[in-house]
């Protein structure tokens, strides 16, 4: 090998090798992604076995988003200080260490601590994973290669919820599908292990791009953010805040206000993942036809208002509302995150997106822990439906100011 490479140098690896180091990052990310989805199909094992409440079970999601607060200051320092593949390794180390002290014990604190350590971990795992793949790829493959990932590591949240049925033998128990999580951890492990040893040997043969910047957040730059910027912020917030706390509980809801099976009410669950694998790209597609972001993200949240009335007040199979979500959860991403970059300029980008991470993460904590305390205080979810359901109105809101602010601006970028 090293005889065909001095006789036929090659500036960079080929086609193949590239993505095979992207199948192994990628799976670095459906651990990642299989482990946070691990708590919801375990909800009412976690009542029946442990006497957990709802406040406890949305604490495990919340202490998640918690740290990653901070980390969105912190970790792309991190990253630059000691490089992507020191920084892929540490991360998903926190990640696995933190999903095999989730399965150990069947104590909150010592879960709850588990689920800290993992969300130390799992957000800057994301981050040093988007760095590794601007490394690798370039031009037209890069966008495609993030699609890539971004739906492998959806598989992993799909696998998770509907694991009451892939691996029904081990829901018997709270402690079994929790290790399987941890097993999940261990092969993101490897994989990051499997990861470095193919970057250093590609490095000795072949030239490699320069790795991305990472999203960093520059305190200066702030106050300087445009209203329509504050919009989109809000409207992620709200829209976020309305669908992965009501992911925290959907399983357990199905089953005790649908009478639902663990395995169908984990597969209605998993239904918005699977929207947003097939509907998020070829919603990306038609919106950079047509432009009309705002006016969609106001669509995609008007959709939101109707589902959780409908699944708190009707007998209606919830996998019809749950359609509804599936396409608002593909439509807004779609037209949300790439809106940043137009109305943002590109030397605030970092600071744009690890806000709006920042932002986000707030609410996911919060929303969390009110959802739990509102199912625990009212005994049942119908206040809590209510709660998600002003979330999708909120946001339409928000999305309606920002189709104001970009008019009033007179550059209508997002329109167009």
């Amino acid at each position: 090998m090293q005889t065909l490479a001095a006789e036929k140098p090659l500036n960079t690896p080929s086609t193949l090798y590239r993505w095979i180091v992207l199948f192994f990052i990628s799976m670095a990310m459906f651990g990642n992604y299989y482990i946070y989805d691990s708590i919801s199909p375990l909800a009412d094992l976690l009542k029946a076995q442990l006497n957990f409440s709802d406040s406890n079970i949305g604490l495990l999601n919340a202490i998640y988003s918690i740290p990653n607060i901070f980390m969105v200051l912190i970790g792309g320092i991190i990253i630059d200080r000691i490089g992507t593949r020191k920084a892929s390794l540490l991360f998903t180390f926190l990640c696995m260490t933190g999903a095999i002290l989730t399965a150990a014990k069947g104590n909150l604190a010592w879960m709850a601590a588990g689920r800290l350590i993992f969300g130390l971990g799992a957000e800057s795992l994301i981050v040093a994973i988007t760095t590794v793949i601007a490394k690798w790829f370039k031009g037209k493959e890069l966008s495609f290669a993030f699609g890539l990932n971004l739906t492998i590591a959806r598989i992993g949240s799909f696998t998770a919820l509907n694991s009451p049925t892939l691996a029904k033998s081990l829901y018997d128990n709270w402690q079994q599908p929790l290790f399987l999580a941890a097993i999940a951890g261990f092969t993101s492990f490897i994989a990051v292990m499997i990861y470095i040893f193919l970057e250093s040997g590609a490095e000795k043969h072949y030239t490699l791009g320069s790795a991305g910047k990472p999203d960093k957040i520059n305190l200066k730059e702030i106050f300087n953010m445009t209203p329509s910027f504050w919009y989109i912020s809000l409207l992620c917030v709200t829209f976020y805040s309305a669908i992965f706390p009501f992911q925290t509980f959907a399983v357990k809801f199905f089953i005790e206000q649908h009478g639902l099976s663990r395995e169908a009410a984990g597969f209605t669950s998993s239904f918005i993942t699977f929207a947003a694998m097939v509907g998020t790209p070829l919603f990306g597609l038609l919106i950079d036809k047509i432009g009309k972001r705002a006016s969609l993200m106001m669509l995609g949240s008007l959709l939101l208002v109707p589902v959780y009335l409908l699944l708190a007040y009707t007998s209606l199979y919830p996998l019809i509302p749950m359609i509804f979500m599936g396409v608002a959860f593909s439509l807004i991403p779609a037209a949300m995150w790439p809106s940043v970059a137009l109305i943002v300029n590109e030397n605030k980008l970092g600071t744009a997106y690890g806000l709006m991470t920042l932002i986000q993460n707030i609410g996911l904590a919060g929303f969390n822990l009110l959802i739990g305390f509102v199912n625990d205080s009212t005994g049942g979810y119908t206040a809590g439906m209510w709660l998600f359901s002003t979330l999708g109105f909120i946001g339409m809101f928000f999305a309606w100011q920002l189709r104001r602010a970009d008019r009033v601006s007179g550059s209508d970028k997002l329109e167009k």
